[in-house]
This record gives C-alpha cells, structure tokens and sequence, in this order.
C-alpha cells in the first residue's frame, strides 16, 4: 500500500457510524464507496460486540489504505475469546453473516493476531485506479 490513514475510536456502539462516515471521506469518485462503507460497518461492529474493544474503555483503530489499484480496510481491535470466522450461510440465526458480506465483495480478506489484539483486513478492487 502506497497511501495509508488511520483513525482510533471509542469502542462504542455509536462510533461504528463515525468509522464509515471516515471511510467514505478517504474514497473519492469512481471509489468502491459503498463496498468500503459496508466492509468497515461490519469490521467495527464486530469489534464492538465480541471482542474487548467494546468494553469500558476501548477502542478500536481503522486504517485506509490505498496502493496498486486496491482500497484496504483494516480495523485493529483489542482481542476477544473468540476468533473471526465465516458462518453457515443456512442458518437461521439473525446475525453473523458479516464476514460472509466481506468475502462476497472483496479481493481477499483475513485476520491477523496481535499479542494485544487482532486485525481484520478486506482488500476491495478499485477500478480505474
């Protein structure tokens, strides 16, 4: 990546809109707008809800970056029990097809372990670029 930007946010259900109001501001026209909003909304809410980010006093970093006709949504939290994983597509539950969301429009995406934490990354296509 060429180009990065990053931002820290309370880990605070109502920052997540602030992270996609972030994100769009770093896509300008002909941008995978509307794919970066998605993938980071779902990042962050994720690292809101199941993992220590969400507790009292956390936080959790997005970070843009650009380079070699891809945009990189990254979002770094504080760790958790449990490990981002893709769901079963068939079931009934009402939530946990964000990851699924982020393979359907992404180049790539993955997970990386920090000792502190982890980061959740999605590399979306940017035609044009």
């Amino acid at each position: 990546m060429r180009t990065k930007w990053c931002r820290a946010f309370p880990g605070l259900a109502e920052q997540v809109a602030q992270a996609r109001h972030f994100v769009a501001s770093m896509i300008v026209e002909g941008g995978p707008v509307d794919d970066a909003v998605l993938v980071v909304s779902e990042l962050a809410t994720n690292a809101v809800r199941h993992s220590r980010s969400g507790s009292a006093g956390g936080w959790f970093l997005v970070i843009v970056g650009f380079g070699d006709g891809l945009v990189r949504i990254e979002v770094v939290d504080q760790g958790g029990e449990s490990a981002p994983h893709l769901c079963d597509a068939t079931s009934q539950e009402e939530s946990g097809r964000g990851l699924l969301l982020i393979a359907s429009c992404a180049k790539d995406w993955g997970v990386k372990n920090w000792p502190d934490g982890r980061s959740v990354w999605a590399e979306l296509v940017w035609e044009g670029a």
